[in-house]
């Protein structure tokens, strides 16, 4: 297919050409692969100022998404790849092939630079969702500093920068530039553009931005940085939200108020306990989805509302695929066990083969799991619905997954966002937090204890 990209794309890919670093804050669904590929094909082949390209990139990105914009577009055509995922020997394989970009899971960054034996020569880097090296005692972002200073040119992608706040930033720009922006140690950050928020004598829990932080931070990474949102640069399809309520029988709710109010709930099967307010949130996002996990490890079951409005959703598609979105693995095994009850046909969006069969639009109804699916995935090509069996508290996590059908390339006009939400439940508290753009786990908590 023929490349002819937006007025921002060639401004962006021009960028990443001209800054030996950089870093795309850019929205999702703008197209930051096709963009950075064009960047490496030009520093390969034209400047001549890249030579040897590592792409680090989450597991399905790395196998899926890259391969397929690598082997999309007409003027790749003279890049060779190669991509180091699965066994040991499979990654060893794919590193030893002659190649212009090796594509390799996060996950194995520790493996490469530690344990493969393997010298590391890449003179360029991309790292595709940089967010997920925003923390500085991981052993990923540990690793890939040892071998930074070997790397001449490097590429920051991601379109959620900061979801837990600025302090985010500062691991993710000391990989990029090596503390020169933002400092080279973490306490010296906190101290710059932090102060303490909540503590407990000289023991600090967490940090506030001090007011003018936020414009100061942004003023230090100005020159390696830009920023852009899809609503400027697109025509982007209608994003509409809609609730599904459902209510549970007076006894199943008694059950769960049980839960939240005693910490405790007593099954004849089990117990269900949560030692503090994080356990207990846990807990009660099982139970308003039907089933909790008991102190044995059991699945108990509390109710099938959600089930019964799944079916519901399913029949008013009227044929036309969805996406079910679950958190919880006793979740994907009960709407499995319903569908094949139902005889409806479904898969996990956990191969290759079952996202090329969603695009295709064979796939009546796929099961999508936020935290293994949430980033990469070009999934608008199989349907425009997205149904939210269970809630997370995760914004990031929460938009990654709804834009893999709200984005470019989206062939209708509106892309339906449901969410079965468990009226009386911590369900409401969950969607209320999303609303609030609020992004750290600690309010969802909060919250919880203010009911208790």
């Amino acid at each position: 297919m023929k490349y002819q990209p937006h007025n921002y794309q060639q401004y962006a890919t021009a960028f990443i050409e001209a800054n030996p670093i950089s870093c795309l804050l850019l929205d999702m669904g703008l197209g930051k692969t096709a963009i950075t590929l064009t960047a490496l094909n030009d520093l390969l082949f034209d400047s001549f100022e890249a030579h040897k390209v590592l792409v680090i990139a989450p597991l399905r990105v790395a196998r899926n998404t890259w391969p397929e914009e690598l082997r999309k577009w007409e003027h790749f055509s003279d890049l060779l790849f190669s991509v180091a995922v699965g066994t040991e020997a499979e990654r060893k394989a794919a590193l030893w092939k002659r190649a212009d970009i090796y594509i390799i899971n996060r996950e194995n960054i520790q493996w490469l630079i530690e344990e493969s034996g393997l010298t590391f020569d890449f003179d360029t880097v991309v790292v595709d969702e940089l967010s997920s090296f925003k923390s500085h005692q991981s052993k990923r972002f540990r690793s890939l500093m040892k071998v930074r200073p070997k790397v001449k040119r490097i590429v920051g992608l991601t379109g959620t920068p900061s979801s837990n706040g600025l302090m985010d930033l500062w691991a993710e720009f000391r990989l990029l530039d090596m503390g020169q922006r933002l400092g080279r140690f973490i306490g010296q950050y906190r101290t710059d553009y932090f102060a303490p928020d909540k503590r407990n004598g000289q023991v600090v829990f967490s940090y506030k931005p001090l007011p003018d932080a936020e414009k100061r931070i942004y003023a230090r990474i100005a020159d390696i940085t830009i920023s852009m949102k899809s609503t400027d640069h697109l025509k982007m399809p209608e994003m509409v939200t809609a609730e599904y309520p459902v209510r549970m029988t007076e006894p199943e709710q008694e059950r769960y108020d049980e839960m939240k109010q005693d910490l405790v709930l007593h099954l004849t099967e089990g117990e269900v306990t949560a030692a503090n307010a994080a356990a207990l949130s846990n807990k009660l996002c099982q139970m308003a989805n039907g089933a909790v996990y008991g102190d044995d490890g059991e699945v108990h079951h509390i109710h099938d509302r959600k089930l019964e409005a799944l079916e519901d959703l399913i029949e008013a598609a009227n044929g036309k695929p969805v996406l079910v979105a679950y958190w919880f693995k006793h979740d994907v095994e009960r709407i499995a066990a319903r569908l094949k009850t139902r005889h409806i046909p479904f898969s996990k969006m956990d191969s290759s083969d079952s996202i090329t069969r969603w695009n295709r639009g064979e796939l009546p109804v796929a099961l999508i799991h936020p935290a293994s699916a949430g980033h990469g995935l070009n999934l608008q090509s199989g349907g425009n619905t997205i149904i939210w069996f269970g809630q997370t508290w995760s914004l990031e996590l929460y938009q990654q997954t709804n834009a893999r059908l709200w984005r470019q390339g989206q062939q209708s006009e509106t892309v339906v966002i449901h969410h079965i939400v468990a009226k009386g439940t911590i369900d409401e508290r969950v969607l209320s937090a999303l609303s609030e753009k609020d992004r750290s786990q600690t309010a969802l908590i909060d919250a919880v204890k203010a009911n208790l």
